[in-house]
């Protein structure tokens, strides 16, 4: 998921530099709500993983 994340950042800063700042825009901003979103199951899953003992 992290991969994903980079990609967009990637895709949205060659786009902000072509001059696509809609575009560049809207792929930070989804690329900041997958970030999150990773954030969230990382906690998750190390939550899960102190409780089960691993």
């Amino acid at each position: 998921m992290l991969t994903w994340v980079i990609t967009f950042l990637v895709v949205a800063l060659i786009a902000a530099v072509l001059g696509f700042g809609g575009l560049a825009s809207g792929l930070a901003s989804i690329a900041k709500i997958i970030f999150y979103i990773f954030i969230v199951l990382l906690v998750i899953s190390l939550v899960a993983g102190g409780v089960n003992g691993f």
